[in-house]
Formats: C-alpha cells, sequence, structure tokens
C-alpha cells in the first residue's frame, strides 16, 4: 500500500496511485503535511487591524473573519519613496521552520506563499488602481509585479536550500475567477502575468516541487495557460461554475485536480443525493485510471453555510465511488 507522499506524487503525476488522496483537516484527515516559513498571512485574527510584511492593512469585523485588506501601503505612486520592501533572505522568515519536518515521515510534504502575484498586486496597489494601471501606468505596474515575482522565487531558493530534497509541492493562491469569466482578458492575462508565472513556477520546480495554485471563480479560459507553464495541480472549489464535463473533456489527463462538491451551490443548498451524485461525477470527468484528482476540503464550513454533516456526506460519497481504491 502506498504511503500518503506516494499516493498524492502518484495522483500527481498521473502514475496510478492506489486510493484518493485526501485533504481534509477538518475531519483529523490528510495526506499532507504543511511546512510554513513566517509568513504573516492574514494576521491576528483576534485583532480588528493587522498589516502582513507587505505593511498590506487586514480589517476585520466583529464577525468571526479573515477580514480583507482596506490599507493599501501603495495606493498612490508616491508611497514608492517611503515604501520599506520586505527582505525575503530575512532569518526570521525561515526560523523554527525546521521543528515542522518532526512527525511527518511518509506524509507529502508542502510549502506555499500565500497571496503569490496578482493578489499582492492589488493588495499593494488596490484593486481599481491595479485595473487601470494595466491600461494607464503599465510600466510601473511592470515594476511592481517584478518585484513581487523576485521576492517569490528567492523565498522558494531560500526553502529549497535550506531543506533540500525533503518538500514534494508548492502551493500558492491568487484568484483569478469571477463568477461569469476571467477578471481580466486572457490577452493581458497572456501578456502581462504568464510570463511572470513561469518565471515563479520554474523556480519551484527546479526546487524539485510540484506547482499548486488555488484559485477561485471561472477560470476556464487559463487552465490551458497554467497547464503550458508548469502548474501542476490546481485548487477548484466551484466546479458547478466551471462546467464539470466541460472541464473535465479538456484538461483531465493534464492537470491534476484538487476539488470538492460545489461550495457556492452544491454543498450549502443541495441534499444528500446531490451531493452523492456530483461527487460521483467529478471523480468520473476530473479523474483518470492513471490519476488526476485529491479530495480536498473547504476549511471554514461556518463561512458557506455546510455543517459537518454535510461534509460527512461528501467525504463518504467520495470514499464510495474511489474509483483508484476499487481497481
Amino acid at each position: 500500500m502506498q504511503t500518503s507522499k506516494e499516493v498524492m506524487r502518484a495522483a500527481i503525476e498521473f502514475k496510478t496511485p492506489d486510493r484518493l488522496p485526501v485533504l481534509f483537516d477538518s475531519f483529523g484527515i490528510s495526506d499532507v503535511r504543511r511546512i510554513g516559513w513566517n509568513q504573516t498571512g492574514t494576521g491576528d485574527h483576534g485583532k480588528r487591524v493587522t498589516y502582513d510584511e507587505w505593511n498590506c492593512g487586514w480589517q476585520r469585523t466583529e464577525m468571526k473573519n479573515m477580514g480583507q485588506i482596506t490599507i493599501h501601503p501603495i495606493s498612490e505612486w508616491a508611497d514608492l519613496d517611503s515604501f520599506s520592501w520586505p527582505d525575503p533572505d530575512n532569518a526570521a522568515f525561515y526560523e523554527g521552520m525546521e521543528k515542522k519536518f518532526e512527525g511527518t515521515d511518509g506524509y507529502y510534504l508542502s510549502t506555499g506563499i500565500f497571496m503569490l502575484l496578482f493578489e499582492r498586486l492589488h493588495g499593494l496597489r488596490g484593486f481599481e488602481n491595479t485595473m487601470a494601471d494595466l491600461y494607464m501606468e503599465r510600466e510601473r505596474l511592470e515594476m511592481l509585479a517584478d518585484r513581487i515575482v523576485e521576492f517569490d522565487i528567492r523565498v522558494i531558493e531560500n526553502i529549497s536550500s535550506r531543506f533540500s530534497g525533503l518538500i514534494d509541492g508548492f502551493s500558492f493562491t491568487d484568484d483569478w475567477g469571477t463568477e461569469l469569466a476571467l477578471i481580466i482578458s486572457p490577452k493581458q492575462w497572456r501578456e502581462f502575468f504568464k510570463p511572470r508565472y513561469k518565471k515563479i513556477f520554474d523556480a519551484a520546480h527546479k526546487a524539485g516541487w510540484h506547482v499548486m495554485m488555488h484559485s477561485c471563480g471561472k477560470v476556464n479560459e487559463i487552465l490551458g495557460e497554467l497547464y503550458e507553464i508548469g502548474c501542476n495541480t490546481v485548487e477548484l472549489q466551484q466546479p458547478r461554475v466551471m462546467g464539470i464535463e466541460e472541464v473535465g473533456r479538456q484538461y483531465a489527463g493534464k492537470l491534476c485536480f484538487q476539488s470538492l462538491c460545489d461550495i457556492q451551490h452544491t454543498l450549502p443548498m443541495e441534499g444528500d443525493d446531490a451531493i452523492e451524485e456530483e461527487a460521483k461525477l467529478l471523480l468520473d470527468c476530473w479523474g483518470t485510471d492513471s490519476g488526476g484528482f485529491i479530495l480536498a476540503d473547504y476549511g471554514d464550513g461556518v463561512a458557506i453555510g455546510v455543517p459537518k454533516e454535510k461534509k460527512q456526506v461528501m467525504y463518504d460519497a467520495f470514499m464510495k465511488y474511489d474509483r483508484w481504491r476499487k481497481r
């Protein structure tokens, strides 16, 4: 029987896992252990306002939530004169990481960067400014994007050099879709963002890591582009928005999908039978006999109105229709 590391690698590389890989932390079941560096992320959720290492200000309401960036440190281009760039070589970012490897034998180990490029860009500038900059301040926006890419690559190099050969995957977040389409035109994405993502992906592959992207919304228009530049796994949590059969026809056997029943439609809105039906459909359409699917939970069930009982129904359905275990 394959270890967690082996079953994940086999699914991602289409080398026939002997069961469905699972990332279901809310049930205490996961084939993955995360080896994080000291990135601030969204900050201390017990505080109304916190700042991350890029000096983006995260604000939260009284209701429990991760918050959102409301303070953009480069909202005016003049702010660049006094902006303090984070140093990816700062040893404090990596202190204590070695302890996270304890007790991880046999697991698939992943590290990552929260808000890799696009999200970091509009975190710094503000969303509206970033959209306008693509047309009106292209040179300045390219400079800012390149500084972010340089930071990301250096983080990858630092973690890789410290823990050579120990990490399996590199995960990151960049939400690119609305409910209807890509946020910007595919042409803009291809010209501005694709070559920059490729540089980051190349650095991760040089380290020996799989590239694992999370992106919300209808991102069909860039799935092929991501595959071209070396993305191995895409986490898509709204499969109904994308079209399960359509995505399967185009990309099954190319990209490995990390997904679950639709978090905005099926899980919160539908009953047990519909959840089971969608679980089977996802395995049939997005998986192949040689792999290509990972079941990944959405951690905050309260935020999407999904109690643990419904998650259990979904989990049981995926286990029931696990096409690799049956083989």
